[in-house]
């Protein structure tokens, strides 16, 4: 079988998580955590949700991690994200970060919001 390394181009991919904590990208995010084309940074939950606003346009799909185990997000914040054309994708932060990390080698236009487990 043939190994190929993974280069991604300005996103980073998730490397680990426990209660708690995120790694992505080589650096640590205690609770909550948002990656995508920007970079990686804090998330405050729910209810910020100005830096999930913030990249209408530039990707085509939101990974939402709720945590340990799916859980639905607030009817609120679907319909916001769903009118700003972002295309909203909810599971279990652990497969939410798998799948991120598939698509993301993929060149896919994508991001990542979740909560810890």
């Amino acid at each position: 079988m043939r190994l190929n390394e993974i280069s991604f181009s300005d996103a980073e991919p998730v490397e680990g998580y426990g209660p708690g904590f995120f790694r992505i990208g080589g650096k640590v995010i205690e609770g909550g955590a948002l990656t995508g084309p920007g970079g990686t940074s804090g998330w405050g939950g729910y209810d910020d949700r100005g830096p999930l606003l913030a990249l209408a346009g530039q990707i085509d799909v939101l990974f939402l991690g709720t945590g340990g185990e799916i859980a639905h997000i607030p009817a609120d914040l679907r319909r916001v994200l769903e009118e700003a054309g972002l295309g909203v994708e909810v599971m279990a932060s652990p497969a939410a970060a798998r799948t991120y990390n598939v698509l993301l080698s993929e060149g896919r236009r994508i991001a990542l919001a979740m909560l810890p487990v």
